[in-house]
């Protein structure tokens, strides 16, 4: 090996170890107690899930990093709605039943769920949506949110000294919301028109602000409003009750404005999620809603992990008689397979179902195909009398396109399992996009693992007598 492929696989090496330092507090067990007791040093407390809150140029950003269990491990709310299609003409019910599931997805991502299932059912004459809720246990607090048939309504003061007098405005809130509903009038502006709101923070002071985009029709109305009402006040009201009350200071044509007003984080994720709410497109009622117990359960994932830790020692075990110091070096990178892929998990996040979890395991195993096959040429090329460090470039070379192969197929394979466009000719089900996603994560990870700790790891640790 010449000197500057050692220098840089020296490099890499230490990459790989600040690697392996970041991704460790992303994958320790949470809820676990932690008893540390050596000389001085004594640590007793629980492990709780590694959190950050950064302010960096006016962007924060907020994330905890936690595991996310399905409704088959972590229970949660099961929910059906029925669609009240009187008065809608039979060729546009089915527009208005994704109509009506778009709404509800919308509502259903600021409950801050992770991988939600909303799909529509229609049988004979009923439309249904069946949402179900992994995690969250508190039906009713669910119901008020995804099932709310709100009017978001942009109005206008018919009393212009009203509109203008601030002052006047905030202390007529603060006694009563809905009395400013009485003294305003319709724009033509409503929740239909609205696209999407979200959370920003201010370039200027990090405060946080409430961003809303509007549809190109929306656009227009918002427009030509800003445009008659500046220096006045827009009220927001929904379902008749004020909501906010921003002054417009400029026309703005590009459909695209913020509201502000000194909001602290948790007012202005809660306006976020009202503005949200929208209108739904047609009425609908609830007739189900349970809270669904866990169906595995806990034992049911220690047992899926044990089998899991079960698999990696027996994996181990055999890779070490089989090559040896070599195979030593495959767990190495096989553990940090595991500790990679595991961040991953929390860090996008994935939400783990047990056909996942039987996905992650399965990825186990396959982690380690790539280092039998260059195992296995290593043995040929040293068989051929070269010496072991070139023997051992060689190897890596000629496996590769094999390795690369037999990923690919499987990495095409995990796609059309996930279904990323949702096409109806591939599945669609949660649970199979679960095991479809785990097993892509791990593949991709082997590869890396496979390819470049192992062999940087056997570049610059491993030694053998030519």
């Amino acid at each position: 090996m010449n000197h500057h492929i050692r220098l840089q696989s020296v490099r890499v090496f230490f990459a790989i170890l600040l690697l392996i330092v970041v991704v460790i507090p992303l994958v320790l067990p949470e809820g676990y107690p932690l008893n540390v007791s050596i000389g001085p040093i004594k640590i007793d407390r629980i492990i709780n899930p590694l959190s950050i809150d950064i302010n960096f140029l006016g962007i924060r950003i907020q994330r905890t990093f936690k595991t996310q269990l399905g409704l088959d491990l972590a229970g949660g709310t099961h929910v059906t709605l029925e669609a009240n299609m009187n008065g809608i003409d039979p060729s546009d019910r089915q527009n208005a039943l994704e109509s009506a599931k778009s709404v509800i997805e919308r509502r259903v991502n600021f409950l801050g769920v992770t991988e939600p299932l909303v799909q529509t059912s229609v049988a004979n004459n009923s439309y249904r949506i069946i949402v179900e809720l992994p995690g969250i246990t508190e039906t009713e607090q669910a119901l008020a949110v995804i099932g709310q048939t709100s009017q978001l309504e942009f109005r206008e003061f018919i009393d212009e000294r009203l509109a203008t007098d601030s002052a006047y405005a905030q202390l007529t809130m603060v006694a009563s919301p809905s009395a400013f509903f009485l003294g305003t009038k319709p724009t033509g502006l409503t929740g239909k028109d609205l696209k999407r709101s979200f959370l920003q923070y201010s370039q200027q002071n990090g405060e946080p602000i409430v961003a809303v985009q509007f549809t190109e029709e929306g656009g227009k109305k918002f427009a030509e409003l800003t445009k008659r009402l500046i220096g006045k006040t827009l009220p927001i009201f929904l379902d008749g009750m004020l909501i906010s009350n921003p002054v417009v200071n400029q026309e703005i044509t590009n459909g695209e404005a913020v509201i502000q007003g000194g909001f602290t984080t948790d007012q202005a994720k809660f306006l976020v999620t009202q503005l949200n709410a929208g209108a739904l497109p047609i009425p609908i009622d609830v007739i189900e809603k349970r809270a669904v117990e866990a169906s595995l359960g806990k034992e049911s994932v220690e047992k899926s992990m044990r089998a899991g830790i079960i698999g990696l020692v027996f994996v181990s075990g055999f890779m070490i008689a089989l090559y040896g110091r070599l195979g030593i070096f495959s767990v190495l990178g096989f553990a940090i397979y595991g500790l990679i892929t595991f961040s991953l998990y929390r860090a996008i996040p994935i939400t783990l179902t047990l056909p996942g979890i039987a996905g992650f395991i399965l990825s186990m195993g396959m982690a380690v195909d790539s280092n039998i096959l260059i195992f296995e040429r290593y043995k040929e090329e040293k068989f051929k009398g070269k010496p072991w460090h070139i023997a051992l470039e060689h190897a890596f070379g000629k496996a590769w396109d094999s390795i690369r192969d037999a990923n690919v197929t499987t990495i095409i394979t995990c796609l059309i399992l996930f279904n990323p466009f949702d096409w109806t000719f591939f599945p669609t089900s949660g649970m199979v996009r679960g095991f479809a996603v785990t097993l892509l994560l791990g593949v991709i990870v082997s590869l890396f693992t496979g390819i470049v700790v192992t062999r940087t790891f056997l570049r610059v640790l491993y030694r053998e007598r030519s």
